[in-house]
Parts: C-alpha cells; structure tokens; sequence
C-alpha cells in the first residue's frame, strides 16, 4: 500500500519526464515503514445528506447519536463524526463545506512581517506580540486590512534557540522570544526588581543584528522572577485545564529538553516516548517547572489575542516541523524519522533542496485520524483571520529522500490530498479564515485548478510572474517577493549579489538581470529609474491589480537592501532571520519611505 504513494515518473522543472531509480523507491519505502493495510478504509468524506460508505451508527463529533443511518441528514452539522458498524469498526466521516471561507468581494492590502525584525524602542531585543498589536493598530489606521505574519511557533527549547521560524520545534505553541515581559500578567509585583534586565535586553536593539541567545536568557530569568513572585492562578488554571493534554505535553517536554539539551533522540532510551512511566515521574517531580511552562503559553495567548485585535493576522504555516522538537517526539509513530523534504533539482537550485524536515506518512496520518493535522491547522488560526500554508503543494506531493542522501536522489509522495483540503476548509469556515496556498515553483498540471476549486487564494509575486500585475487572478494574494527572494532595493543597487559572494554561494549575475527585468517590465518604468521609483509604481499597479489581497513588506518600503534569508547558507555564512529593520517601530508612521508606499496601496 505504502508503495503506491511513491510515484515512478515525474516532470522536472526543466520539462523533462524523469523515471526513479528503483533503488531510490524503496529506500523511500522503506522509510514508511510497515503500514497496516487494515487502515484503508479509516476516513471517509461524506457531505451533508450524502449516502455513508456503508450502513451503521453514526455519532457526531460532540457525541450525539443519530442512530443507525446508510446517508447523512442533510441538516448534519460539519465536523469530524464517526461510522460505527455492526462488525465493530469504527471509520472517520469529515463532512465539510467543500471550500474555504472567502468574504465575497474581499479586497485588502496589508504587510507581510517579519515579527523578529520589527522592534520598538520598548522591545527586549526581538520583535514581540506588543509590538505586533501596535503596528496592527496602526496600519488598520492608515487603511490596511491584514498583516501576515512570520510563524510564531517556539523552537527547540535552549539556550540558542533555532533562528528561522520555518523550522519549529512545534507548530502548535508559541515562541517564548515574543512575549512582551512588561505586559505579563504579574510583572507588577516585580517591582525594581526587573530593571537591570530590561536594561540589558533594551540595549540589544542597539544592534542590528538579533542575539536570541541573549534575549532567551534574559527573558526566560524575568519569567521566572515573575512566576515565582506569584501570580493570579484562577484564569490560567481554566486555560490550562482546557488546552489537555497537549499542553502538558509540551511543558513537560521543556522540562526535559532543561535536563538532557535540545534533540529527544539523544535523550536516555526510557525518555524517548511522551507516554512512558519515566515521562510521567519526571513530570510529577517537576510539577511547579511543568506548570511554569504552560503558563508561558498562556501569556503568549493572551498577548496573541491583543496583538490580533485591530485587522486580520494573517497566520503562516511551515511545511514541517525540526526532527529533534516536540511535534516529532509527540507524533513520531505518523513520521517518516528516516526521510527529510525537500525539492528536486530546478533553475534556482540545481542540486535539489533537503529541508531537514520530516514528513507525515500518509496512511498513518490516516490512520490518525488526521489529528495531527487537525491539532496544528487549530493551532495556527487561534485566534487568527487567515492561515497562509507554506508549500501547498505539500497537500498534494512532497519530494522525500532517505535522511542524509543527496536531495536529487528522491522521489514524490502523494498526500491524501481530498481529505486534507476538505480538513482545511472546515478548519478555515470555523474559524472565518481566509486561506492562502504558497504555490509557488513547479506546480503540476490541476493543483491551482484544484486550489481555485476549493477557494485557496493563490500566491502571485513580480520575481516570479511573467504577466503584468494587472493580469493576476482575482483569487490571488499578490506582492513584489518574500523572506527568501531579494529585495527591490537589494536587485536594484547590486547588494543582494554582494550579499551572496560573501556568504560564499556561487552568484548568478544573468538571474540576478533577469529579476530587475521583470521588476522593470512589472513596474513598467525605465530600465534606470530610482529604486524608489520602482518601489511606488510596482506598489500601484499592484493596488490597481485584481487580487484579493495585495502586500508590501516592510523591507522594500524602507529600502532595505538585505533579504531576510538567503537560501543555501548555515549558521557562520550568513546571519539569516537575524537583521532587523533599520528603523524603531515608532519610526515607521512618520517614515516618507513608507507613507508613500502607503499612499499607493491605498489608491
């Protein structure tokens, strides 16, 4: 069954059908490991008033009964319900809205933020959730409808936490790193006490670059302080409560990540699965640092609640999760541990990506009842308007190789992609959330088909569009580039090449003219114009264009030369999601830089 899901042929991105090596589809096989083919019939997508796959009970996802049935009421709520036969199996039935959520003649602008970069002259250090509430407020002020936000999920607990956010420790709780420390609840009874410390985190944002080190270890000590002076317990022990056992999972996962480092792998044998008696014991005795840890999460939801207050947050979803972190200790019996994602070789990199990421394996995540999934799609929208999905087209495929072989030698995977999508349009309408597919790359032939189908806003940027804005879908989120591409003033001046050479990657001079040719051709200026130029006439075309949602981010609005991650470099080439913006977030309303680039988004 397993062997099925590999596929034996595939198109590169160059247009040539490619056939795997028979060697390459059963190492990825094996990766799988045994699957139980007694789970093929686990989920079944059945929509209101529709025949059931076979006569039985069904019980409906808050435990009602409706008695024996071979269809569905047409009145059934949507949700995750259960089809229990006579001969005792009990299979999944999503029942569903078929499509996201999408406000009829939606029609916004907004930023794209990098939260880590976007600091104040009150943050300690790092860019945190107070700082995210007020550039909400203020943008929703000047005409903005949403920010979307860099992911918020926590790295792998340490002392030098994990910079990109695209390679989480867990995609379900947040980043102690942007909490703001002031505006917990009981740093009051602290007093003085705090001063010192808020000093030292202040003066960090001196730098450009960000220390997390430092800001982890300074936060963490004024956490402490806070919690052992005692706070208001009433609210947080029926939050707690109500977030169940997936909570106190992750505490006590922190807990033990203080004890043995970061990587659950490496930790002693008895440690290594979330259920076993020694985790338990572990947790009883360090009770007081296991709720310590939960509260953290409480006071980052409190905080993400505000901070989503004034627009629409839009939320963004890696594609994965760190092999070493809570999500693939919590989940590891639904995780190919042996395979890593990634993508075959292209025109941007020809020797294929490895992600170091794990993939779900699709029958087990079935088998699951898909409640990983479900749990990190709830996760990512609590409290949010939006939800963009980082590599859509993992719904679809993933490129899988065996962990440690040579990215090119991989193969695709196919997902179970109606019963993903039909979860994430049921996810999406609980939450009235607007969903956007990062589909960018290779796409096969029927996904954006597929996602339009489904009302999935497509992703259109300038780097990569050969057609003028004008010509993008209406049902589209469209901008100029991302955390991963260049900047307008990085192409324009040269330093993004520069920035390449000295981080030690082979530049590309003839790519690097033709993104300023397709800014050019975008913009629709003289191949010498300013880069600001090109910056303001790119933003009103785009403000004139058709799609749903039009973003800036706040790099190319205050010309910042310096892409947030260059793809292809490690830690020592390049500090990658380390370089803050240049100016304080009280700057930004008064900045002629970004008042005219608002000027023209709001045309």
């Amino acid at each position: 069954m397993s062997d099925g899901l590999v596929e034996e042929t595939y198109t590169d991105a160059f247009g040539r059908s490619r056939t795997v090596d028979p060697d390459v589809r059963d190492a990825v096989v094996a990766t799988m490991g045994a699957i139980d083919d007694d789970d093929a019939d686990a989920v079944a997508i059945v929509p209101a008033g529709g025949p059931l796959p076979a006569p039985g009970e069904v019980v409906l996802e808050d435990g009602t009964s409706l008695g024996q049935l071979d269809a569905l009421p047409n009145d059934v709520p949507f949700g995750y319900h259960s089809l229990r036969a006579a001969n005792g199996t009990d299979r999944m039935l999503i029942t569903g809205p078929g499509r996201c959520h999408l406000p009829a003649g939606l029609r916004e602008w907004g930023w794209a933020v990098q939260l880590a970069a976007t600091r104040s002259r009150r943050s300690w250090g790092i860019g945190d959730l107070s700082d995210l509430a007020a550039l909400g407020r203020w943008s929703a002020s000047v005409g903005a409808g949403f920010l979307a936000v860099s992911p918020l999920g926590a790295p792998n607990p340490g002392p030098e936490p994990e910079p990109s956010p695209y390679y989480p420790s867990t995609r379900r709780w947040g980043s102690p790193l942007h909490l703001d420390i002031d505006a917990v609840t009981g740093v009051e009874r602290c007093g003085t006490a705090l001063d010192a410390l808020r000093t030292e985190a202040r003066a960090l944002c001196h730098v450009r670059l960000i220390d997390r080190s430092a800001v982890h270890r300074i936060k963490v000590d004024a956490l402490e302080r806070v919690w052992a002076n005692g706070t208001s317990r009433p609210e947080f022990d029926a939050w707690r409560a109500d977030q169940g056992d997936a909570l106190q999972r992750w505490a006590t996962f922190v807990v033990l990540t203080e004890r043995h480092g970061p990587g659950w792998q490496r930790w002693p044998e008895p440690l290594r699965r979330p259920d076993s008696v020694d985790v338990r014991r572990v947790a009883d005795e360090e009770a007081d640092r296991v709720a310590f840890h939960a509260w953290i999460q409480w006071c980052l939801d409190r905080q993400l609640a505000d901070a989503s207050a004034a627009i629409r947050r839009i939320a963004d979803m890696p594609v994965g999760v760190d092999p070493g972190g809570f999500d693939a200790w919590d989940w590891q019996e639904q995780l190919a541990l042996g395979a890593s994602i990634g993508a075959p070789p292209d025109r941007f990199n020809t020797a294929g990506q490895d992600w170091g990421l794990p993939p779900f394996v699709p029958t087990r995540l079935r088998a699951a009842r898909y409640r990983p999934f479900i749990e990190t799609i709830r996760a990512q929208l609590r409290h949010a308007g939006g939800l963009r999905i980082d590599h859509v087209l993992g719904l679809f495929r993933l490129w899988w190789t065996p962990r440690g072989a040579d990215p090119a030698r991989g193969a695709y995977v196919r997902a179970h992609t109606d019963e993903l999508l039909e979860i994430v349009a049921l996810e999406s309408h609980r939450s009235d959330a607007v969903v956007i597919g990062e589909d960018l790359g290779t796409v096969p032939a029927g996904v954006r088909r597929e996602l339009r189908r489904r009302r999935l806003l497509s992703t259109r940027l300038a780097l990569f569009e050969r057609e003028p804005p004008e010509r993008y879908p209406r049902q589209s989120f469209a901008g100029v580039t991302t955390h991963d591409l260049p900047t307008i003033a990085g192409i324009w001046s040269g330093a993004d090449l520069a920035d390449q050479r000295a981080a030690g990657i082979e530049a590309s001079e003839s790519s690097m003219a033709g993104l300023r040719e397709r800014l050019v051709r975008a913009a629709g200026v003289a191949t010498d114009a300013s880069a600001e130029a090109v910056t303001l006439e790119l933003h009103r075309r785009l403000a004139a264009a058709p799609p749903a949602l039009i973003a800036a981010t706040l790099e190319d609005a205050l010309g910042v030369e310096e892409r947030p991650n260059l793809p292809g470099t490690v830690g020592g080439q390049r500090d990658n999601w380390s370089i803050a913006l240049p100016v304080a977030l009280e700057e930004l309303p008064s900045d002629p830089r970004v008042s005219r680039v608002v000027d023209q988004l709001r045309r």
